[in-house]
């Protein structure tokens, strides 16, 4: 099956920003390997873009520094730049939605992902609770309901407060949280999403989209996309399969010609 008309993200890993324990680089060395990073990405084949401050660890439970906010709406802007015919969306972790939905509307992004849109989880910042009603309306305040909101769904690194069904958390943050589209993933980052949550996802959602958020490889990327509306990458796609290494440009033509 030819899966090349698929959604395929590419993740844009920032090393970690000002203020942040681990920062070590210069903001302009941070914008300059961000850029590099796209380049390999969009070059290769990938034709959406995530950008995310995955190097922030340990992360703020909700809102961000002011410098975070600032430090990735200057990267997004430049990447914006470069690549103006790309779709681009933010993630400001662990879930400041808030702060996202800014960096995307100052930047003309087309997408933001929120971690905890519906319900509340237990992470290792603490107990997160769900942001769906001061998010949709901030974003009707602003104008920007076309930044669509993509929301994960028994996210990782999370556990559950409830047993509420993975039935049921989906139709929650479809028909009460009104996300744009849904994400599944797996325990971790660069974990396998499980397939049959996936096929659990596709019977409730409706006409939203899903999109498979870790764990995707070579190996699995036929069968995700064969439910799944489309996947983010990250991990796969880097040197070694290490999240914290560079692009590796033979990987992603490697990913985007398994598909056609």
């Amino acid at each position: 099956m030819n899966q090349a008309n698929k959604t395929i993200v590419g993740m844009v890993h920032l090393s970690a920003l000002p203020g942040s324990p681990r920062h070590q680089m210069s903001l302009e060395k941070i914008e300059a390997a961000a850029l590099k990073d796209a380049e390999a990405l969009v070059e290769n084949g990938i034709r959406q873009l995530m950008v995310e401050n995955f190097g922030d660890v340990p992360f703020w439970k909700d809102a961000v520094p002011p410098t975070v906010i600032a430090s990735m709406t200057r990267i997004a802007s430049r990447i914006r730049d470069y690549f103006s015919r790309i779709p681009l969306g933010i993630n400001v972790l662990r879930n400041d939605g808030m702060a996202a939905l800014a960096v995307a509307h100052a930047v003309e992004a087309q997408f933001i992902r929120v971690n905890v849109l519906c319900g509340a989880r237990v992470t290792d910042q603490g107990i997160i609770q769900g942001i769906a009603a001061k998010l949709l309306r901030s974003r009707r305040e602003l104008g920007a309901e076309s930044i669509q909101v993509w929301a994960d769904v028994n996210v990782k690194h999370s556990g559950p407060l409830t047993d509420q069904t993975v039935e049921e958390q989906v139709a929650d943050t479809v028909h009460r949280g009104l996300a744009d589209a849904l994400i599944a993933s797996g325990t971790g980052t660069g974990q396998p999403t499980d397939l049959a949550e996936v096929q659990r996802f596709r019977r409730t959602s409706g006409e939203t989209p899903i999109f498979v958020g870790s764990g995707v490889t070579l190996d699995n990327i036929q069968q995700l996309l064969e439910i799944a509306d489309g996947v983010i990458v990250g991990t796969a796609l880097k040197h070694r399969a290490d999240p914290l290494r560079p692009i590796d440009p033979a990987a992603v033509r490697r990913l985007i010609a398994s598909l056609s």
